[in-house]
């Protein structure tokens, strides 16, 4: 990695800098309207933040990088920080005087679309910080969109590519029509905020909760604007369908939308993926649902809400809940601890391990057990009507690898910490997979992370960053040959 390559990432992680200052006055007019005096503190963070950011942008102005895979490395990792640190700068401003590592926390978990936090009262919080945690959550849904389908198949570490599934025309030239796709996609996106908002109105929900709910929605990010989540709306069955509805639609890849915008084309829904998310999404809700009506006096239809709502937003890894569910039975919780790990599909805003890699994997699978019987015969790995490429199948194996070995570390490290093994293991797997909320009283779906040691929330914040780069583009910077000349 060369000096020129460096200062052009750090040019460019300062020019999108400056525009996220820019953001910041958005909560600061929503403070302004409601009379919040917290209005000064997103104004002076966008005028800081701004102001550097244009300082190092005209430092490290200079000639247009030369494009390469560590280039793309360095780049993508930068921007993910420069987004965590500049985020948390209003939470360390405002009334709430946050601690650093708690801003950092809560930025992070924005970003990354976890949506585990650490505030306690938010329904008392200042709408400007409510509006922020929102904005963070629909950036970085955009983002990791945006990630998934432009950047890392691109990096040749995993991925289902959107021009990957375009005509053959658009495959040999990716990126001569890359200004449409971008508009595309961020047009689809906010549509889809603006209709799950007007939705979640419609139903009952106050406008502003509306608004914060459905960017945290789409963005499957689970920040809420109540301390208990959706509980204070499970008497509105249409707001919790509406929600399992929108988190699906927020897991499917976001190819099929751009292509219906572009070209009006729906064939890209023979996805494979697709069928398989939509599976297990079925699957674990309705065997939830039938385990909850069997073991209480819960009405079935009650229970497939509240089931579908809970697997939806685990599954989704958003992070949503309308009950403890962990008071379900051990059927219930065994089946969430499960769903932990599933996430949605490429090109989506989930994390987990996602569709598509479980499809090759199983492929794997299953033509290593028929080698093992005809161990001379020639099987080609296929994802629907494609062939698997070698460098795609090693990216699967290598990033589920990586996976496991992270989670365990990162239990071993929690535990050092003080946390009990319940914690330590969810806490690390809901982290590094997204999700939220992971299970027990301490930070389960009625608890929140605000009393774990400043250490173990600084783990957590890094398990969080490397679960939605897809641990392989970060792993990749602690390896001597990256930055071998």
């Amino acid at each position: 990695m060369n000096q020129s390559s460096a200062r052009a990432a750090i040019h460019i992680a300062a020019v999108f800098a400056i525009y996220l200052s820019l953001a910041m006055l958005l909560p600061a007019a929503v403070d302004l309207y409601f009379g919040n005096p917290d209005w000064q503190a997103f104004a002076f963070s966008a005028l800081m933040l701004g102001g550097l950011a244009l300082a190092v942008a005209l430092a490290t102005h200079g000639r247009p990088p030369t494009v390469t895979t560590r280039f793309g490395f360095l780049l993508v990792n930068l921007l993910w920080i420069t987004l965590a640190i500049a985020g948390a700068v209003p939470f360390t401003m405002s009334s709430m005087s946050m601690s650093l590592t708690d801003s950092f926390f809560e930025s992070v978990s924005g970003i990354t679309t976890t949506g585990s936090t650490v505030i306690n009262g938010l329904d008392s919080a200042p709408p400007g910080i409510l509006m922020w945690r929102s904005l963070l959550s629909f950036m970085g849904g955009l983002g990791v969109i945006a990630l998934g389908l432009f950047l890392l198949p691109f990096l040749n570490i995993g991925g289902v590519s959107y021009f990957k599934i375009e005509s053959s025309d658009i495959e040999d030239r990716p990126f001569e029509r890359f200004q449409t796709f971008t508009i595309s996609l961020i047009g689809v996106y906010t549509a889809l905020v603006m209709v799950c908002a007007i939705s979640y109105a419609a139903f009952g929900m106050q406008p502003f909760h509306a608004i914060n709910h459905a960017m945290s929605t789409v963005a499957t990010g689970g920040f809420s604007t109540h301390d208990t989540s959706f509980v204070r709306y499970t008497d509105t069955p249409a707001i919790l369908w509406t929600a399992s509805i929108f988190m699906f639609i927020g897991s499917l890849p976001f190819s099929i939308m751009i292509l219906f915008a572009v070209r009006g084309r729906l064939d890209a829904l023979r996805d494979p993926q697709i069928k398989v998310f939509a599976g297990y999404c079925i699957a674990f809700s309705v065997a939830v649902a039938i385990y909850l009506r069997l073991q209480s006096d819960m009405p079935f239809l009650d229970a497939l809400t509240h089931a579908t709502f809970n697997l939806m937003s685990i599954i989704t890894t958003t992070g949503f809940a309308s009950d403890d569910y962990t008071q379900w039975g051990p059927f219930a919780v065994a089946c969430i601890f499960v769903a932990t790990f599933l996430g949605g599909c490429s090109g989506s805003t989930t994390g987990g391990i996602k569709a598509y890699r479980f499809l090759i994997l199983f492929e794997l699978m299953a033509h290593g057990l028929q080698r093992l019987i005809y161990p001379h015969r020639v099987l080609t790995v296929r994802y629907g009507d494609r062939t698997v490429d070698p460098d795609t199948q090693r990216a699967v194996i290598l990033f589920i690898a990586s996976f496991f070995i992270i989670w365990g570390i990162g239990i071993i490290l929690l535990g050092a910490t003080g946390l009990d093994f319940v914690t330590a293991a969810t806490g690390a797997l809901t982290a590094i997979t997204n999700v939220g909320p992971g299970l027990g009283p301490v930070i389960g779906p009625v608890g929140n992370f605000s009393s774990l040691p400043d250490t173990s929330k600084a783990i957590l914040a890094f398990l969080m960053l490397l679960g939605r780069l897809e641990i392989l583009s970060v792993l990749v910077l602690f390896t001597p040959a990256f930055w071998a000349r």
